[in-house]
């Protein structure tokens, strides 16, 4: 057994970005969120190990669409993806599970593997571990290069001596605004060369009461999911935030074409931040911003791409139209 993993670890390189620049990170993010006029914390902190954990069980809410619609789009799409794509590195930003990666790995033959390396990014390096040799028990001709890293910082840490097919998958990119997008998607096409790839999921516009029942689940998990940022701020920050003392709020802006996620105060509330040597006060009804979740339509989101240096090779998507699977290459001037 011990063997076993020790023959497993030898084929996972990890690359970690993370260990000097968390802390200072999250206090920057912090403390600009939280004295801003509306208070806002940045989503990517919803997801330690426990945030990830709901959000895992989100996925499989009846409610919560996203996730299922795009593995049935990607089922069906492996096969057409991956045709172009036959040895190189393939690069999963922002990876937790492997299980949406495994749909493309099944879709290449067997003999394939070993001209293939996969590269998941995300800040866990726990969870970057534990994935990569879930994998390497599956394909166990498969190589693994793990970088530990916030993806929206370290794209030029990317590797790019061998093809690649860049993956982004959920709707991930709507969690940005608008400047956000574009900038983030041109720094995916800087680090492109042509004949690489970029895959990414779109969650579109669709009726307000199907957004909004996805985002306000009968089991009140989204609920929980988004109260735990604050124990996140507590642990990390020495905080003391009591996540009772607020409500879970999640609409569809119709104007802006985004559902946002809010935490409401229930009282007046005050909380301190040692480490930031900060206290604030919130009126009761009074919100912390921690979502934005932007939908799509086609021609925005070509637009979108055009502006970015990008151009669409493929576009896969479910009968309803709800989810967009869109396969991207550099614009051909």
């Amino acid at each position: 057994m011990a063997h076993d993993r020790k023959f497993k670890l030898s084929r996972i390189e990890i690359r970690n970005l993370m260990d000097k620049t968390f802390h200072s990170e999250i206090v920057k993010d912090i403390l600009k969120g939280l004295t801003a006029s509306q208070k806002f914390i940045p989503s990517k902190y919803f997801y330690d190990a426990y945030g990830s954990a709901l959000f895992d069980k989100i996925c499989s809410l009846t409610e919560y669409y996203p996730t299922r619609t795009e593995v049935s789009i990607l089922n069906q799409a492996a096969p057409s993806i991956m045709d172009s794509f036959q040895s190189g590195d393939l690069i999963e930003l922002g990876s937790g599970a492997n299980w949406k990666v495994r749909i493309l790995l099944d879709a290449l033959e067997k003999t394939k593997l070993t001209d293939m390396r996969y590269v998941p990014v995300d800040v866990s390096e726990e969870a970057l571990i534990t994935a990569s040799e879930e994998l390497l028990d599956i394909y166990p001709e498969l190589t693994v290069l793990a970088i530990v890293a916030d993806f929206t910082h370290t794209l030029h840490v990317l590797p790019n001596g061998r093809p690649k097919l860049i993956v982004f998958f959920g709707s991930t990119l709507g969690n940005f605004n608008d400047e956000e997008q574009l900038n983030f998607l041109r720094l995916i096409a800087h680090s492109m060369k042509p004949g690489d790839k970029f895959l990414i999921g779109l969650d579109m516009v669709k009726s307000k009461n199907t957004l909004e029942a996805a985002y306000n689940d009968s089991e009140g998990i989204t609920s929980e999911f988004n109260k735990n940022v604050l124990n996140i701020v507590n642990r990390e920050l020495r905080a003391n935030f009591n996540s009772s003392h607020f409500d879970h709020v999640a609409f569809y802006n119709v104007k802006k074409e985004r559902v946002e996620m809010h935490l409401q105060a229930n009282r007046r509330i005050s909380i301190e931040i040692s480490d930031l040597e900060l206290q604030i006060a919130l009126e009761k009804g009074e919100t912390i911003h921690t979502e934005i979740c932007k939908k799509f339509s086609r021609s925005s989101a070509e637009q979108m791409f055009y502006e970015a240096d990008l151009a669409v090779t493929q576009w896969f998507s479910d009968p309803n139209r709800w989810f967009s699977l869109v396969e991207l290459g550099l614009k051909d001037y």
